[in-house]
Order: structure tokens, then C-alpha cells, then sequence
């Protein structure tokens, strides 16, 4: 007979969570994440940069200031004449300082205008690009933080296969030694043991790649994790109407928000293509101080101060302002058509997110039913195999039954809790509280 008390006292054990320490909770993870996330740090400093767009497109409207120093020393021969026609020769020899001040103020540029409106739309895009960033960080570390909690219990599920097949596996070669088993049985198990050793093998390859994903994404070590806790209530998450999401996605989502930028910012680059067939009008002062003048004002100080109007047509420049035009509007018109496709993508994965929150709760009751009538059979086939009626193989068979329940049920229930924060993505209203909503659901581990 197969030893009971052994068996649960080990399927106990590979099911409980194995800890040294501090459980990092996934709270601790965010706040790890954004701090090593290379992603999320690379969205960071493209953002810094894209801010400064704005900055520098409004520079081309603000006066331009410069100061221009010359200094000079000049060597000739100024030859003339006489009143008695005689040539006199005078060798010239002096140093000059020239020190000009220029201000440029444009009056009328529409270049500079729509340079201006395309920095702002870029500074824009930027920004609501790096929201959209910031909440795929909240998703790609939840991911991470479920696919290796979820590898672990399927570490913990195959190891307790294996060590009901080793005992299995002991108990059908003592009873072919007694006489009361056959070749049959024994080859049969040792397959299926060798089947459960690989299993293992690949499941420990899963496990490390899911442990190095999120190591990868927080920047330490992973010790231990929040287990799901088992108090797991759908109905703290409260499910809006899909055409209010709808509403919300359209125009919140940080995918589309940027991709409207991108598409006023094309529109401007039209306008400035044009503005070179435009007049563009400066106001041009300057002073400027001539020390030692030149070689005909020599040994004189000059200092000039003007101020007038600069006007500049441009007649011809050879088509570039016309292909410059044209071109811009082929982007824009691309920018409009890839808004679409935006558009779309988004509201698929709207729909999709939605309708696995609202599945996902049937599922979920359902599987934790299932977990209930795998617990009663553990529990039912335990009398009878006190009773005499059932074997300790229909024993293997039931926790078998209930482990694979288990495992389903919280796969179950991590999809659940992602399918609600990828509809916020999806919808561009995730922030931190929905992070700490979900965290709610886990519970720490202490040991």
C-alpha cells in the first residue's frame, strides 16, 4: 500500500509557497521598476527631449541678439601727389577694432509660425507618448509578476507528480517482486516518471526565464513573491458600460493622443513648406563702434547706430518650395491613415479586454466549483480507501484532479486581473491607484 500521510505531507509542500525573507509585494516591484526599467527610463529621456521641441520652435519668433568683434592690423602705401605734380609715397601702418551689436526681430514669418505650432504638437506628442509608456510599464511588470508567479506553481504542480510517480513507481516494482503486479504496470509507470522528470526539467526552464523577465524589469534579485490571495472577489472591480469605455478610449488613449499630434504637427509642416513663397519681414538695429577707421579714415573713431525694416520676397528657388509642399502632404495624409489604423487596433483590443473581464468572471466561478468538487472527492476517496472500497491510486488520481483545478483557477484569475488593467490601458485612464487595487488582491508572505 502507498503510504498516505506521506504523499500529502509532500504535495503539502511542493503547493505552499517557498520563501527566505521578505515577500516582495507588487508595490515594491513598481517602485524597483522605475527606478532600473530600461524601457521605461528610455521613454524618460526621449521625453525630456521631446519637451524641448516647443522651446526651440518658439526661439525662431523671440529677437535674436549677437555681438561680432573684429580686430584687425593693417600695413600699406598710400602714394599721391604734390600740388608740383611730384609723387609722395607714405607708408601706413595701424591697428582697428571693429564691435558691432545686431538685433533681428521677426514681424512677419509664417515659417517661424508654423515651426512654433510644429514644436508645440511635437511637445505634445511627447508627452502623451511617455503617459502611454508609463502605464505599459504597470502592465509589463504585472505580466512579468503573475508569468513567474504562475511558473512557480507549475513547478510545484509537476514536482508533486513526480514524487507520486516515485512512490507509485516503488509500489508496482515490490508488488511484481511478491507476484502481484505485472512487467506491464511497472513499465508503464517508469514512463510515465521519466515523462513527469522532463516535465520538471522544463519547467524549471520556464520558471528561470519568467524569474530573469522580471528581474530584467525591476533590477534585483527575486527572493519571493506576493502569493494571490485566496479571499479573490470580482466584484471589487466594478465594470462600466462598454460604450463608456469606448467613449474614454477614443479620447484618452495615449496611442491615439500622440498619433493626433503627430497628425496636427504634419498639418503645421504643410503651412511652413508653403511660407516659402511667403515675404518674410524683419526689424534689423544695429550699433557698431570703428576704432582707428581704415586706411582712408585712418586715425578716426567712428559709431554708427541704424534701425530699419528688412524685407525679403522670394521669387525662385529652383521647385524645392513646391516638392517641400507636396511632400508634406503625402506625410500628412499618411499620418491620417495610420490614425486610423490606430484607431482601430485600439478599439480591437478594447472590445477584446472587455469582454474577457466580463467572461472571466463566469470562469473564474465556475473553476472555483470545480476546485470545491476536487477538494470533497480528496476528501471522499480518503474514507473510502479507509474504508476498503477505493485504492491509494484513485487517491493520486483525485489530488491530481484538484492540483490541476487549482493551478487553472488562479491562472483564471491573474487573466482576470489583467484583462482589467489592459481595458484601462486600452481606455488611457490606468494610474497608480488601479496598480494598488490589484495589489489588494495578493496577500504577503512572511516566513
Amino acid at each position: 500500500m502507498i503510504d498516505i500521510r506521506k504523499i500529502l505531507i509532500l504535495a503539502g509542500f511542493f503547493l505552499s509557497p517557498i520563501s527566505h525573507g521578505h515577500a516582495m509585494s507588487l508595490l515594491d516591484a513598481y517602485e524597483a521598476a522605475l527606478q532600473h526599467d530600461p524601457t521605461y527610463r528610455s521613454a524618460y529621456h526621449e521625453n525630456e527631449a521631446g519637451q524641448q521641441a516647443e522651446a526651440i520652435g518658439l526661439a525662431s519668433l523671440l529677437p535674436n541678439l549677437s555681438i561680432t568683434h573684429t580686430q584687425n592690423k593693417s600695413s600699406g602705401t598710400i602714394t599721391g601727389k604734390t600740388q608740383t605734380g611730384q609723387s609722395v609715397s607714405d607708408v601706413v601702418t595701424f591697428d582697428s577694432q571693429i564691435s558691432s551689436l545686431t538685433l533681428r526681430q521677426p514681424l512677419i514669418n509664417l515659417e517661424a509660425v508654423a515651426s512654433y505650432r510644429i514644436g508645440k504638437a511635437q511637445a505634445d506628442s511627447s508627452r502623451a507618448k511617455f503617459t502611454g509608456r508609463s502605464q505599459q510599464l504597470i502592465v509589463r511588470l504585472v505580466e512579468a509578476y503573475v508569468e513567474t508567479l504562475l511558473a512557480q506553481d507549475h513547478v510545484k504542480l509537476v514536482e508533486a507528480q513526480l514524487v507520486s510517480l516515485e512512490e507509485l513507481k516503488r509500489v508496482n516494482e515490490r508488488m511484481l517482486i511478491k507476484g502481484e503486479g505485472t512487467t506491464t504496470d511497472v513499465l508503464e509507470t517508469q514512463s510515465k516518471h521519466a515523462i513527469a522528470q522532463a516535465r520538471v526539467i522544463e519547467a524549471n526552464d520556464e520558471l528561470e526565464g519568467a524569474q530573469l523577465k522580471l528581474e530584467a524589469i525591476i533590477g534585483q534579485k527575486i527572493n519571493q513573491l506576493d502569493r494571490l490571495s485566496d479571499a479573490f472577489n470580482t466584484r471589487a472591480i466594478q465594470l462600466q458600460d462598454y460604450d463608456n469605455w469606448y467613449a474614454l478610449a477614443l479620447e484618452r488613449n495615449a496611442e491615439l493622443v500622440t498619433q493626433r499630434h503627430a497628425v496636427t504637427s504634419g498639418k503645421e509642416e504643410i503651412r511652413k513648406s508653403f511660407a516659402g513663397h511667403t515675404p518674410r519681414v524683419d526689424l534689423v538695429a544695429s550699433l557698431s563702434k570703428n576704432n582707428r577707421g581704415s586706411f582712408i579714415t585712418r586715425n578716426q573713431d567712428a559709431e554708427l547706430g541704424t534701425i530699419g525694416v528688412e524685407v525679403n520676397f522670394p521669387l525662385y528657388a529652383g521647385g524645392r518650395v513646391n516638392a517641400l509642399t507636396a511632400q508634406a502632404k503625402a506625410n500628412h495624409a499618411r499620418a491620417e491613415a495610420d490614425l486610423d489604423a490606430v484607431t482601430d487596433k485600439v478599439l480591437v483590443e478594447l472590445k477584446k479586454q472587455y469582454n474577457l473581464l466580463k467572461s472571466g468572471i463566469k470562469k473564474i466561478e465556475s473553476l472555483e466549483l470545480a476546485v470545491k468538487s476536487a477538494e470533497l472527492l480528496v476528501d471522499a476517496t480518503e474514507k473510502s480507501i479507509r474504508g476498503g472500497i477505493r485504492i491509494n491510486l484513485n487517491l493520486l488520481d483525485a489530488q491530481q484532479q484538484l492540483y490541476t483545478a487549482q493551478r487553472d483557477l488562479s491562472r483564471a484569475r491573474f487573466d482576470y486581473l489583467l484583462a482589467y488593467l489592459r481595458l484601462q490601458l486600452a481606455a488611457g485612464t490606468l494610474v497608480l491607484d488601479d496598480l494598488r487595487n490589484i495589489a489588494s488582491y495578493f496577500k504577503t508572505s512572511l516566513r
